[in-house]
């Protein structure tokens, strides 16, 4: 009997936690499909690319069909950041982390074999760059970790969950949208904190030395986590599959692992396209500042705005904007995937508490991810992959605010894991 669920990896389906000694769930029953969604999703995703692609060029039309695939792959593997940090932090289940590392590894792998070469296509030019260490990324990290835990996902998660059709993520990624514009109007606080030069292994040790040296690593984080497993035998933390066999590919959950890589062969694409790391939340400052200008406001006058590259940006058409062209690919993948696989809901009554975690979430996420120069993704994925420091710290950091985040959870009626003794 399974008697304790957590509510996320957002975007459908249970994730299911029981101990050893517990019978294992019966496997789901396969839902049908939600025809009017995907057919609405599926006619949007072609119009769309079609229309990127045909105005804008290939490599936009490129970027935007491979954000499809993340979502896909979002959507059917339930990759967690959010609940993976939370499993760790509350029970000791390094299953998640484990996973990371596996996405990490091989995103590792490839970017160092895309960079050392230096080719890309549709003419762009792989190259790497090492985030900046200081304050801003200390407290935008514990910022953003404490965000994710009250908003229920993290970056990608919260772009899947909507995809999905979760109601409660919708406010979150309001709250994340909001708050990365509070961000840009504030610039000038947030400027001039101390901080340092990044440092990137190639640098010093070539690709091949960097690449060595981040896989021994993730390998003792993986060695680490089943120490730390074992000592506090938590529940295990599983999706229960509602398809079987060659469906399961498109109807049913994917195996953790399986997403990971997945995802890291996309998270390569993305590099090999645009010559740059795939980033998530550039775009929600971006979204924000173009819908106050649509309200006749003028955020170009902000200092953020001011330099040229922003300017630029901002005073161009989204679809030409990386992050935006594969935000938008994850959402509407992602929605194909969950009404493929009869997940596709939208659920009308959220808990008033909720609602308020899910905002202040968003927001926090959104301050902090531009504080700290990334996210989940943006910092801690292609800063780990890419062999830049400042990556690991990001994440040392956001272990923190996750533990911050558990103990705030419960004031907003939220629950936390529970150890194995506790639920059986």
């Amino acid at each position: 009997m399974v008697s304790a669920t957590t509510e996320d990896r957002a975007g459908g389906g249970k994730l299911l936690s029981f101990p050893t000694s517990c019978a294992a769930p019966p496997p789901r029953p396969e839902e049908p499909v939600k025809v009017v969604p995907l057919a609405v999703a599926g006619l949007l995703a072609i119009g769309l690319s079609w229309y990127v692609w045909s105005t804008y060029g290939a490599k936009f039309g490129a970027l935007l069909v491979i954000g499809l695939f993340l979502g896909l792959a979002l959507f059917h593997s339930r990759f967690g950041f959010t609940s993976a940090w939370r499993q760790l932090i509350a029970v000791g289940n390094g299953q998640g982390l484990r996973a990371h590392a596996l996405l990490l590894g091989t995103a590792a792998t490839l970017i160092a074999l895309i960079a050392s070469t230096g080719a890309g296509l549709f003419g762009a030019t792989p190259k790497v760059t090492a985030g900046p260490i200081g304050i801003a990324l200390f407290a935008g990290a514990a910022l953003f970790a404490i965000g994710m835990q009250l908003g229920g996902a993290c970056a990608s998660g919260t772009l899947f969950a909507v995809g999905a059709g979760q109601s409660t993520i919708v406010l979150t990624l309001g709250g994340f949208i909001a708050g990365s514009v509070l961000y840009t109007w504030a610039f000038p606080i947030f400027t001039g904190w101390p901080q340092v030069s990044g440092f990137l292994l190639s640098e010093h040790v070539g690709w091949f030395g960097s690449w060595a040296i981040t896989i021994a690593v993730l390998l003792g984080i993986v060695a680490l986590t089943k120490v730390i497993q074992s000592r506090r035998t938590p529940p295990p933390v599983d999706v229960v599959p509602t398809a079987r066999g060659f469906a399961r590919v498109f109807r049913g959950s994917w195996p953790v692992l399986a997403g990971a890589v997945v995802l890291a062969v996309f998270a390569a694409a993305v590099f090999l396209v645009s010559g740059g790391t795939w980033g998530v939340t550039y775009a929600f400052g971006l979204w924000g500042a173009k819908f106050l200008q649509l309200l006749g406001l003028h955020p170009e006058t902000w200092e953020f705005w001011q330099s040229s590259t922003n300017a630029k940006t901002l005073a161009g058409p989204v679809w030409t904007e990386k992050t935006t062209l594969t935000n938008v690919g994850i959402m509407l993948g992602a929605a194909i995937a969950a009404a493929a696989a009869g997940a596709w809901k939208i659920r009308a009554e959220i808990p008033w508490r909720t609602a308020v975690a899910a905002v202040l979430g968003g927001v926090l996420m959104g301050v902090g991810a531009r504080l700290a120069g990334g996210c989940n993704i943006g910092a801690y994925l292609a800063g780990i992959s890419t062999g830049s420091l400042h990556g690991w710290l990001w994440g040392a950091f956001a272990l923190g605010g996750t533990w911050i985040g558990l103990k705030l959870r419960p004031l907003f009626g939220l629950a936390n894991p529970k150890p194995a003794d506790s639920v059986c």
